[in-house]
């Protein structure tokens, strides 16, 4: 599916700067206005179906995310007023069942990847020079289908038959002696659908990184937020396919009469669990680091000083994603596994905080040599370090074996789940929300309703899910739907339903100043945080071509290298002004994978709809086997196909230039 092609002969001969027409181009000019004339979406409906504009799809993919986040949100406030008192009766089990499951499918794998992957989808490119992302139209296909496969998860919800096994779907449960109903095949097919997005997106960021960033943006130059995102995405290409293999396999024990899971007819129900948990657990570093990435990255910003130990930050997120795939067995300590295995695993938990603890600690110096500013990001960015550290401690005191025997099952974990992937990844991303705001829209956030929002959220949040730690401490079981009033947890459990709702005000406020600012925040400038990476010298908002001319980089920190160096009038270095020019249709250039030297130049593909429209079949085949209509689900398997020919059918459009002709359009 690739959406630009490369020929040899572009470089046969010489290197390609040498043949490539190097200069400028004004604001306001005719080859501005040619350039965005170019590279626009038509407006209407039809733009809105066809766009492959990465900066459309992240915005689709951060609004898409936060409608979730609310969804998911919702859920958890009914499941805190039916656990605030004993003897709860607002929900029947079987609700509270489908409740509890679809509030971690959502928060899980509706909001807390794909909120990262819209910063990264709409910032990749102008962070790193670039046009678009390497494959736009894989771009979009990506996101329809995770928008769809939402759709087909939540399809169920209204009817009473949503997924009700829990998000880890643990087999016997959610085998069909069970669970009768269509619920456990929404889920399984639906998770299927969502890691085709997953893995698709994952492509995309790889090959993007690879092979599109600016001039002279070697490896040791790219900022942390794409160091986070490539190590995730590379992540989700080896842990997702287990997950989809897994759930593909539970839907055939179900529907076809394969016993991959059953153990009466020679199957492994503990098979299950190391599927599942061979991708959840990196799953959760997935879901991290590029949230740890946007915090490396912003926060020297309000620190006015480089992020201190750029290599080993950039090398502990490598190295906590390796770790990361060799420590799911700590799931399974009370699953009867050897000793040898317990030993070798429980080590491992404990050697992930080495990695976790050098981020840290490179923040801390960060805050610690910098002049901080406090500005509304950065109470979120030191707020996330602060339940960074929370979280982490926990996870490491499960990590030892007897421990964890005491404590598995209980709301401790709970506790450690909600710190690690709810307050280490939404506070991040509202920080980011507001650090990023006037790129996206051209508006400021308000100061002062963001400082309140800060303080509701932060205090809320802990009231909400520390006492978690002393409910588990005292043995309250999780997946519970109900207690007696003599086991002694209705105190914490109203502190904790009490929190949840300060918690949910918290976002509330965040959400009202939002969108009171889209429409009436102050203007805000290109760069209003005077900030040093690339996406700040380009517009608010940027451009459709995002930069009229490649830049050329000589350090991490472009935009502040220019102040040790000569100056224009707007204070910008020369070379972010001056650099190849590529006008000849849509067109990018290509860079090679470690220099990041001219290699090719590449044509990006037009707006389509064919990304909509094999999505929209893909779905629909699903959904044919998930009610096992086999004659519908080969005819939209059919219209997948023909989809796919349609989309990679040579467009001539595409065809590379070749170096005459550059060196013409320079002469």
């Amino acid at each position: 599916m690739a959406d630009t092609t490369s020929s040899s002969s572009t470089v046969a001969h010489q290197p390609l700067e040498r043949t490539l027409p190097r200069g400028t181009i004004a604001r306001g000019s005719a080859a501005e206005a040619r350039l965005r004339e170019l590279w626009e979406t038509p407006p209407g409906w039809r733009g809105w179906l066809s766009s492959v504009d990465h900066k459309r799809i992240g915005i689709r993919y951060l609004v898409t995310a936060f409608v979730f986040l609310i969804a998911g949100g919702v859920e958890a406030l009914i499941m805190r007023v039916q656990l605030a008192q004993p003897n709860g009766t607002v929900l029947t089990p079987e609700q509270y069942n489908q409740l509890f499951t679809m509030h971690g499918v959502t928060m899980i794998f509706l909001y807390a990847l794909p909120v990262l992957s819209g910063f990264s989808n709409y910032l990749w490119p102008l962070i790193l020079g670039a046009r678009d992302m390497a494959f736009p139209r894989l771009n979009a296909f990506s996101y329809w289908i995770f928008l769809f496969a939402a759709i087909f998860l939540y399809a169920s919800f209204p009817l009473g038959q949503a997924p009700n096994a829990g998000w880890f779907n643990y087999v016997p449960l959610s085998a069909l002696e069970y669970d009768t109903g269509p619920n456990i095949d929404v889920y399984a097919l639906g998770m299927v659908l969502l890691g085709i997005s997953t893995t698709v997106g994952a492509v995309n960021f790889v090959v993007t990184l690879l092979r599109m960033r600016a001039p002279g943006m070697s490896l040791d130059r790219i900022p942390v937020l794409v160091w986070g995102t490539m190590t995730a995405s590379c992540a989700n290409l080896v842990a997702v396919p287990s997950v989809s293999l897994a759930f593909l396999m539970l839907w055939m024990d179900r529907r076809i009469g394969t016993h991959f899971f059953d153990v009466l007819n020679g199957g492994r129900a503990l098979l299950w669990q190391h599927l599942f948990w061979i991708f959840a657990h990196p799953w959760v570093y997935v879901v991290v680091l590029p949230a740890m990435g946007i915090v490396s990255d912003a926060l020297p910003v309000f620190c006015r000083r480089p992020l201190v130990g750029y290599g080993p930050v950039a090398l502990s997120t490598i190295a906590t994603m390796l770790i990361g795939f060799v420590v799911w067995i700590h799931h399974m300590f009370a699953t009867g596994i050897p000793a040898l295995a317990l030993s070798l695993f429980g080590a491992a938990s404990m050697a992930i905080a080495v990695p976790s603890a050098i981020a840290t600690f490179a923040w801390i110096a960060t805050i610690w040599t910098g002049r901080p500013v406090f500005r509304v990001p950065f109470y979120y960015f030191a707020g996330f370090v602060l339940l960074f550290v929370i979280g982490g401690v926990s996870g490491v005191m499960t990590a030892a074996v007897p421990l964890d025997w005491q404590l598995t099952d209980t709301y401790f974990v709970v506790a450690h789940l909600h710190y690690v992937l709810l307050g280490i990844n939404v506070f991040p991303v509202i920080g980011g929300v507001y650090f990023w705001f006037p790129k996206f829209t051209g508006r400021m956030m308000s100061e002062r309703i963001g400082k309140l929002a800060f303080w509701i959220m932060f205090i809320g949040f802990n009231v909400a899910f520390f006492p978690m730690h002393i409910a588990g401490l005292l043995g309250m079981p999780r997946r519970i739907y109900t207690y007696a009033p003599e086991m002694g947890w209705s105190t914490v459990n109203l502190v904790t339903s009490a929190g949840s709702f300060v918690l949910a005000l918290g976002i509330l406020v965040f959400l009202c100043d939002f969108l009171y600012s889209l429409r009436r925040g102050a203007t805000a400038g290109d760069d209003p945080w005077d900030a040093g990476t690339l996406e700040w010298s380009t517009t608010s908002p940027p451009p459709p071509y995002n930069f009229a001319v490649a830049p050329t980089v000589a350090s991490r920190h472009p935009l502040w290298e220019g102040r040790m160096e000569e100056e224009d009038e707007d204070g910008m270095r020369s070379s972010l002004r001056e650099g190849f020019i590529l006008d000849q249709g849509r067109e990018a250039l290509g860079t090679t994978a470690l220099e990041a030297r001219p290699d090719v130049i590449l044509k990006m593909p037009e707006d389509a709809y064919t990304p909509f429209v094999l999505s929209v079949f893909a779905t629909l085949f699903f959904a044919g086997l998930a009610l096992l209509a086999w004659w519908f689900a080969a005819a939209m398997l059919l219209g997948c196909a023909v989809s796919v020919v349609v989309w990679l059918w040579p467009e001539r459009s595409l065809i590379q230039r070749e170096p005459q002709r550059v060196r013409d359009a320079g002469s």
